[in-house]
């Protein structure tokens, strides 16, 4: 476990693709779980450690995962990703190179529950929701495209299904159509900066994930 950020509110975890950040069916260790670990050793804490998780990352996906060490920084920080506070700005690998460097994609996106994938749809559909992310090309390597992405708001699955939508599915995500899986069972996605105004503090927290240690990824270092 990497932690990258911590003071007495929250912590900032750099996540390995693999990882789950809750516990769910699988009955593996949640990261969650590791990083109550953590403090209970680091801080000599006797009874239950507090751990207030307030986003997520998909298994297959690595990067920053910012967690909540007190309530009151759980009940801010809560508010303030629902309500777009808190900058989130991810890296992907892609196989195809998009027609325009930079853009906007809107897509209207459907949940399938039952097969955990989301649909996107380029007008409003019947229980669809709005979706919208900024993407630029900001590098290249052999074979290979680097996007950067911002995210405009938060859906099931958003930048996996908008990037394929868009045709260049992310390397590794058989399920949104790459063609062949990644070695490690990854996707080539990270959340690569995260940047927000402490809820306590107030100060300027702005943070970047290490590149994962696949030679690909560090051919764009």
């Amino acid at each position: 476990m990497e932690v990258v950020y911590e003071d007495n509110h929250i912590i900032i975890v750099n996540k390995q693709s693999g990882e789950i950040v809750q516990g769910d069916k699988t009955g593996d260790t949640p990261l969650s779980d590791l990083v109550k670990q953590y403090l209970k050793e680091k801080y000599q804490k006797p009874g239950e450690v507090f751990l207030g998780v307030v986003h997520r990352l998909d298994r297959p996906v690595s990067g920053l995962v910012v967690f909540a060490r007190t309530s009151k920084a759980l009940a801010r920080l809560n508010r303030m990703f629902a309500e777009g506070e808190v900058h989130k700005t991810y890296w992907a690998i892609t196989k195809n190179t998009p027609s325009q460097p930079q853009g906007r994609l809107t897509h209207w996106l459907v949940r399938n529950e039952k097969q955990n994938k989301s649909y996107a749809y380029a007008s409003e559909k019947p229980g669809a929701k709005k979706a919208i992310l900024e993407y630029s090309v900001i590098g290249h390597s052999d074979n290979y495209c680097l996007l950067e992405v911002k995210l405009m708001t938060g859906r099931h699955h958003q930048i996996r299904c908008q990037l394929a939508a868009m045709g260049c599915p992310i390397k590794g995500d058989l399920k949104y159509g790459a063609p062949r899986s990644n070695p490690d069972g990854s996707i080539s996605l990270q959340s690569h900066r995260v940047e927000f105004i402490h809820p306590v503090s107030k100060e300027l927290i702005s943070i970047e994930a290490p590149l994962p240690h696949d030679p690909l990824w560090q051919s764009f270092a």
